[in-house]
C-alpha cells in the first residue's frame, strides 16, 4: 500500500537501496507533496537523453521511431540494474534516469551503445550525458526523488530540485561547460555490442480518443503545479476517465506497425531474419490472445489490458509537468483558457498539442506477473510539438513576459 507523505518524512532511506527504500506514491496528485521527496545520494548518477532534430523526424512520419529511441536508454538502464529498481521517466523524445554507483560506469557505456544503435538502426542522433549527483550539487542544484508506483512493482521516478534541468542544459551546450565535459559519453565507448533492450516493444495500434481529443500538455514554472494538475484533470475528465489508454482503445493488430523496431532491438547482433520470424510468431500469438481473451499459461490477456490503463507513465521533473489526457471534446478550449489565464497571472509557460490519437511504447518485465509499464506520447507530435509551441511563444514575447503573450494569444498554442 502507498505510504502517506507524513510517514515518508520520518523514515530514513539507506543510500544502497535508495529508490527501493522510498515509500511508493500511488496517485499522481501525491507527487506534488514536497515532503514525499528525498535527497538523492551523492554517488548515484543521473543520466539524460534527447533526440536531436526530433521535430523534423516526427514531421517526416517517424514519431513511433522517435518514441522508441527515446525509451531505449530506459530499457537499457532497467535491464542493467535489475533486480534493483531505479527511477526513470519518459519525455517523448528523451528520457531521465538515475542509477546506483556500482552501475554508473556500465551505464555510461550503455548510453554510448544506445546512441550508436539509434544512429545505425534508426538514423537518429541521440544526445546523452551522465554525471554523479554530487556534481550537480556543485553547480548549485539539488536532486530530490520520489517514487510514483501506480500498481505494485510498477514504478516511475519524479524529480525535483533543479538537477535534471542543469544536466540537460549542460549536455545541450547552454551552460555549465565543466559539467558538460564530465557528463560527456565518449564515442569510443560504443564497441558495437548491443545494449540489452529486453522487454521494450510497441505492439499496440495508436490509441484513439474515447472522450473527444488527446490533449498533450507541458507546463513549466508554475508555482502551484498540483493545483494546475487537479484543475486540468477536473475539466478533462468531465466525459469520463481521462487516462489515454483503456479497454476501449487498446488494439493489438498483426503485424504491428513498428514490428522492425522491436526486431532490431532484440536481435543484438544476431540474424535479423531469425529474430523477425520469432517476433512475428510472438506478436501473432499475442494478437490472437487479445482478440479471443484466451489465457496462455499464467498470462491473462484480459487482466493485462486492464492493468495497462494504470501502468502508464506520468512525467514531472523540476519545474516541468507533462501530461497526455483523453480530454472531453468540449473541455479542450476551457483547459487551454485556464492555462492561459493562470499563466498570465502566475508567470509560467505552457504548450499544448491536440490530436485524435496517442502513441504507446511498452517496457514489459514479466507480463504474467503484472510487471509492465507504458510510455505515452500524444499524436501529431505530442510532447515535441507542445514544447515547440511553448518555445515559440517565449520567442514571440521577446524581452517581455512570455506568460503575458501566452495569456493574450492562447490560439497560437492550439493544434488545428
Amino acid at each position: 500500500m502507498a505510504m502517506p507523505a507524513s510517514e515518508a518524512r520520518a523514515r530514513p532511506v539507506p543510500a544502497a537501496g535508495f529508490f527501493a527504500g522510498l515509500p511508493p506514491l500511488a496517485s499522481q496528485q501525491a507527487t506534488f507533496d514536497d515532503a514525499a521527496y528525498r535527497s538523492a545520494p551523492d554517488d548515484w548518477a543521473l543520466a539524460v537523453t534527447d533526440i536531436v532534430g526530433s521535430t523534423r523526424a516526427i514531421a517526416a512520419g517517424r514519431h513511433k521511431t522517435v518514441n522508441f529511441a527515446a525509451a531505449m536508454a530506459i530499457g537499457a538502464a532497467k535491464n542493467l540494474c535489475a533486480p534493483e529498481p531505479i527511477p526513470f521517466l519518459f519525455g517523448g523524445d528523451g528520457a531521465v534516469l538515475m542509477v546506483p554507483p556500482q552501475h554508473a560506469a556500465a551505464m555510461r557505456q550503455a548510453l554510448a551503445r544506445v546512441r550508436g544503435a539509434a544512429r545505425r538502426d534508426h538514423g537518429l542522433e541521440l544526445r546523452v550525458g551522465i554525471a554523479p549527483v554530487a556534481e550537480l550539487r556543485r553547480c548549485g542544484a539539488d536532486l530530490r526523488v520520489a517514487r510514483f508506483e501506480p500498481t505494485p512493482g510498477n514504478h516511475f521516478g519524479v524529480f525535483a530540485g533543479g538537477g535534471v534541468g542543469v544536466l540537460e542544459d549542460a549536455i545541450r551546450g547552454r551552460a555549465w561547460p565543466q559539467l558538460a565535459a564530465l557528463a560527456a559519453v565518449p564515442e569510443a565507448l560504443d564497441d558495437g555490442v548491443a545494449a540489452d533492450l529486453s522487454g521494450l516493444s510497441c505492439r499496440w495500434a495508436p490509441l484513439h480518443s474515447h472522450n473527444g481529443k488527446m490533449l498533450t500538455l507541458i507546463v513549466h514554472g508554475a508555482p502551484r503545479p498540483g493545483e494546475i494538475h487537479a484543475e486540468v484533470l477536473r475539466l478533462a475528465a468531465k466525459a469520463g476517465d481521462a487516462r489515454p489508454a483503456g479497454l476501449h482503445n487498446l488494439r493489438a493488430p498483426w503485424p504491428p506497425a513498428a514490428f522492425m523496431l522491436e526486431v532490431r532491438a532484440r536481435a543484438r547482433g544476431g540474424s535479423l531474419l531469425l529474430w523477425a520470424l520469432r517476433v512475428a510468431a510472438e506478436t501473432l500469438l499475442g494478437s490472437l490472445l487479445f482478440a479471443t481473451g484466451l489465457k496462455a499459461g499464467r498470462f491473462d490477456p484480459g487482466r493485462y489490458r486492464a492493468e495497462i490503463a494504470a501502468n502508464t507513465d506520468f512525467c514531472k521533473h523540476d519545474a516541468t509537468l507533462c501530461m497526455v489526457l483523453d480530454c472531453a471534446l468540449d473541455a479542450v478550449e476551457p483547459v487551454q483558457r485556464l492555462l492561459a489565464r493562470r499563466a498570465a497571472a502566475e508567470g509560467f509557460e505552457w504548450g499544448a498539442q491536440v490530436s485524435a490519437t496517442a502513441l504507446m511504447t511498452c517496457l514489459v518485465s514479466a507480463a504474467a506477473e503484472g510487471l509492465h509499464v507504458h510510455f505515452i506520447d500524444g499524436g501529431d507530435g505530442g510532447y515535441t510539438e507542445a514544447a515547440t509551441r511553448m518555445k515559440a511563444a517565449r520567442a514571440a514575447a521577446g524581452g517581455s513576459d512570455a506568460a503575458a503573450v501566452l495569456g493574450e494569444a492562447p490560439g497560437r498554442l492550439r493544434a488545428s
